[in-house]
């Protein structure tokens, strides 16, 4: 049986409201005081500033896209697509929060382990670019440069 976040999440809220509410109907009854439970408020600043930055971060995701979709950079196109297609891949073997938990954790811990090992992931980069470059050039000289380009007309403004 899988058993999801949010379910697990459900099931302990339903747990402690009906423990809060057992508590406070119970107080009467044995003389105790009813549990102080303190009202809890997001700043309307806090939550604003939060959605003008999530705001400006998927606004500037869109712009991303457009300019990828606009055709002038086929490299940076081929890797949005391979990248695409990687999370998708990733996806279907997983649930989104295990996805997210997964991408926080690399987030944490990847920028600790580069700098304990900067020497030698900086040379396996090296090694790694030399041989995509080598491979991009023999993508070009079979493919991209058969393709036939036609001359550049001028716009119209």
């Amino acid at each position: 049986m899988e058993y999801h976040l949010l379910t697990l999440v459900c099931h302990c809220l339903i747990l402690s409201l009906a423990i809060l509410f057992l508590w406070s109907n119970a107080s009467t009854f044995i003389n105790k005081s009813p549990p102080n439970i303190p009202e809890v408020k997001i700043p309307e600043d806090v939550a604003v500033n939060v959605a003008l930055s999530l705001r400006y971060e998927i606004n500037r995701g869109f712009a991303t896209l457009r300019e990828i979709g606009h055709g002038r950079d086929l490299k940076k196109f081929l890797i949005v697509i391979a990248g695409l297609w990687l999370l998708s891949v990733l996806g279907s073997c997983c649930n989104f929060l295990t996805l997210f938990y997964i991408v926080f954790v690399a987030l944490y811990t990847v920028p600790v382990l580069y700098e304990k090992y900067e020497d030698k992931v900086d040379a396996f980069g090296e090694k790694a670019m030399t041989e995509l470059k080598k491979y991009y050039a023999i993508f070009d000289e079979k493919c991209l440069s058969k393709i036939p380009k036609g001359p550049l007309k001028d716009k119209k403004h």
